[in-house]
């Protein structure tokens, strides 16, 4: 009876061990299963979040070389007369297949009428482009700039759009066209491949298709689209993969991404393929197994071995995504709002002088001590708020950080997220855009330099006068003006020639610039008319410097001798910038009326 008794124990426990095992390599499938399936999902949202921000990085850069173009004086006047030479834009054109950004980019100017008047890619010119582009309405009707995406009929690609002005008069829009293929370079340097289509509205669109490429009916719009994942796409039905979410086929991540027009209408679909890094299978059913036989043998190795088991997964498990995070080409550090904790191996990249997080903390507390203090930027504290929780508060806003780190300068775009509520451990994530930004600020000071003499512009001066009457008004300090012109330099263009005359402007331009301080801001405003805004300076020592300069340049006699007249003035509270300029400009026709080479101070 003893005897049953015991193997009727034995049996029961070899069943329930069994079941256990059982229920075991089920529930680790499934988990295993769950785990795959959230790390795609995860991917797949770090593939949109890639694309989403080279999106927006390029519809910031292609603003600012609108901006640069609806600055080009006469153009709105050729507009006007519809006279835009083929080559208006030639060299900058020229200058913009340099970068690999915009090699492609195209240039279009449409008359207020809707009428492309100029398009940098082709002579065709003067069709009507209104009913056929639904986002120049919104354009024509509030007369703003706009960014997009849309169908026309050379290609789907992003239009970024600026209003030109004649008189405070809308006359007309300068169109940024760009395309996908640089998206797709720089995602491929991630290992993303990608297709980009568009789905055919009517047939007006697409009258002269960019690419020449397609997949059945449907047009493709970057030139790079890899072959093998074209034919993949068109084998398989382009159509299943018209949607918001994510697959994995044939050893690929396949995420697709809706391609949005102005009116959030679904125009075509960015479609990536990626090599995902899923957590590894190895034996891991064979494993358990062998562990679910041990458990029928020996009840206490079976234990044992599912704690060694269970922590060797654990610590698998960590080691993969350490790698996964190690793998990223992007900065990830954590921070409990109070100091940096961690940090993966790009971080060191940068910061190479430290070799592990401890040796940072040695010296530092957090990223944020690098930060540079420049508008634009984050800064280590905005307002009474530190700049981790001014991000979390303003999530939907773009952050940039500038770091100096040993002499050079790096610029990043950052985000952060809650990763643990217990320790109020936050993961910041942080996005070269050194070379973008670099690139950025070039062409910014190409738009605000003068060509001939290399001084600031009247663009620039404009920005800038706005700038310090708000700066003296709000802080009640000084700020004086002056402006000259070369006396009779019309004669001297009649006698000598306009070479002659560049080449004053430029030598004189050099000596006047030496003989100012560093924050004083020296524009060209005009052919022979300059201005010098002079901050924090008063009107007696303004006079003195005005001066100091007529009488340097009458002594000079720099390839020719000439003289210059001046006009003075101090920024009045309250007054605005055009009641400033007025009295400027009327002291400088005092100036010449009294008989030129002197200065003349402004009432």
């Amino acid at each position: 009876m003893k005897a049953y008794k015991t193997f009727t124990v034995i049996v029961v426990i070899i069943f329930m061990l069994l079941m256990g095992g059982f229920a075991t390599i089920r529930y680790i499938d499934l988990k295993k299963r769950n785990i795959l399936n959230e790390n795609y999902k995860l991917q797949s949202i770090n593939l949109k979040g890639k694309l989403f921000n080279e999106i927006s990085r390029k519809k910031e850069s292609t603003t600012d070389i609108a901006i640069g173009l609806v600055s080009v004086p006469g153009l709105a006047q050729k507009v006007i007369d519809k006279d835009v030479p083929l080559d208006y834009y030639g060299k900058l054109i020229q200058k913009l297949k340099k970068s690999k950004a915009y090699k492609n980019a195209w240039i279009q100017i449409i008359n207020k009428d809707g009428i492309s008047i100029y398009r940098s890619w082709t002579a065709k010119r003067y069709d009507n482009l209104r009913g056929f582009r639904k986002d120049l309405d919104k354009i024509f009707k509030y007369k703003k700039s706009g960014f997009s995406i849309s169908i026309g009929k050379f290609d789907l690609s992003f239009k970024t759009i600026m209003p030109i002005y004649k008189d405070k008069s809308f006359v007309g829009i300068v169109e940024i066209i760009s395309h996908f293929n640089s998206i797709a370079d720089n995602l491929k340097n991630s290992g993303i491949n990608s297709v980009v289509v568009a789905i055919k509205q009517n047939e007006r669109q697409l009258q002269y298709p960019f690419s020449k490429l397609s997949i059945g009916k449907y047009y493709v719009a970057n030139i790079n689209a890899p072959l093998k994942f074209r034919n993949y796409l068109k084998k398989n039905g382009v159509e299943n993969y018209f949607n918001d979410s994510y697959k994995v086929e044939n050893g690929y991540l396949i995420v697709s991404y809706p391609i949005k027009n102005i009116n959030s209408k679904i125009i075509g679909y960015y479609i990536m393929f990626k090599k995902p890094s899923g957590i590894q299978n190895g034996n891991f059913d064979l494993f358990v197994f062998k562990l679910v036989s041990i458990i029928l043998i020996i009840f206490l190795s079976l234990i044992v071995a599912g704690v060694i088991l269970f922590l060797f997964i654990l610590k698998r498990q960590k080691e993969h995504y350490r790698n996964i995070i190690d793998s990223s080409t992007n900065i990830m550090i954590t921070n409990n709002m109070i100091k940096t904790t961690d940090a993966n191996k790009a971080f060191f990249k940068v910061f190479s002088r430290y070799s592990t997080i401890d040796d940072f903390l040695a010296e530092n507390e957090c990223i944020c001590d690098f930060f540079v203090e420049e508008d634009g930027y984050l800064q280590k504290k905005i307002g009474e708020i530190t700049w981790l929780k001014y991000i979390l508060e303003n999530h939907d806003k773009e952050h940039k950080a500038k770091i100096h780190y040993f002499g050079r300068d790096y610029y990043f775009l950052i985000g952060a997220s809650l990763i643990d509520d217990s320790t109020n451990e936050y993961c910041i994530v942080l996005t070269d855009i050194t070379k973008q930004e670099v690139y950025k600020k070039e062409l910014e000071l190409l738009t605000i330099t003068d060509p001939l003499t290399k001084i600031k512009n009247r663009r620039f001066y404009e920005t800038t006068i706005s700038k310090e009457m708000n700066r003296a008004k709000r802080h009640s300090v000084p700020l004086s003006v002056i402006m000259f012109d070369i006396d009779h330099f019309k004669n001297i263009n009649d006698k000598y020639g306009h070479d002659v005359g560049d080449e004053i402007l430029m030598s004189y331009c050099k000596l006047i610039a030496l003989l100012i301080r560093e924050e004083d801001q020296f524009c060209r405003v005009g052919g022979e008319e300059f201005i010098i805004v002079l901050p924090h300076l008063r009107l007696e020592n303004a006079i003195k410097l005005a001066e100091k300069l007529r009488k340097t340049v009458e002594q000079s006699k720099e390839i020719i001798p000439i003289t210059i007249s001046f006009g003075v003035v101090q920024y009045i509270q309250g007054e605005t910038k055009e009641q400033l300029y007025k009295r400027l400009d009327k002291a400088l026709y005092m100036a010449k009326k009294e008989g030129r080479n002197r200065v003349v101070v402004g009432r």
